[in-house]
């Protein structure tokens, strides 16, 4: 069962949203610096917008998502190894993400929403990147 696959199952949508948020948090968390402080605050400004945000656009994001994983997971398992060829073309990986946030941002309602993204996403692909390996773990974790 592909990951696109599980996110239809109603029984199993749940976790993997609640997976996919930690993950999020997870690596919003480990940012250091000041660019790490710049996306930690932006997140909060995000996260505040109402309770429940950064739930309800993964959840809504994560289908698109898994499309365009889904093809990348699929050439790495050809390969025996999925999961380290993601993270040896995280490159890709965070391409085809993105392409899926920046198709999505113009018609995004919230102005802080568009201006946060507008503000992190020079720094998005480097971010999305070094996010792979536990993307991955989350792919592998659903890709039964």
């Amino acid at each position: 069962m592909s990951l696109s696959e599980a996110l239809k199952d109603e029984s199993k949508q749940g976790a993997i949203v609640g997976d996919a948020v930690k993950l999020v948090d997870e690596e919003v968390a480990a940012k250091g610096g000041i660019s790490g402080f710049a996306v930690r605050k932006g997140y909060d400004a995000v996260k505040s917008i109402k309770p429940g945000f950064v739930q309800e656009v993964v959840k809504k994001l994560l289908p698109e998502f898994a499309g365009k994983l889904e093809p990348l997971w699929e050439e790495g398992k050809k390969g025996g190894a999925p999961g380290r060829f993601m993270q040896d073309n995280k490159s890709r990986v965070a391409d085809a993400l993105l392409s899926v946030t920046d198709a999505k941002i113009d018609s995004a309602k919230s102005a802080v929403v568009r201006s946060t993204y507008s503000m992190l996403r020079g720094s998005a692909k480097k971010n999305v990147e070094e996010a792979v390996p536990r993307l991955s773990k989350l792919v592998e974790k659903y890709d039964v």
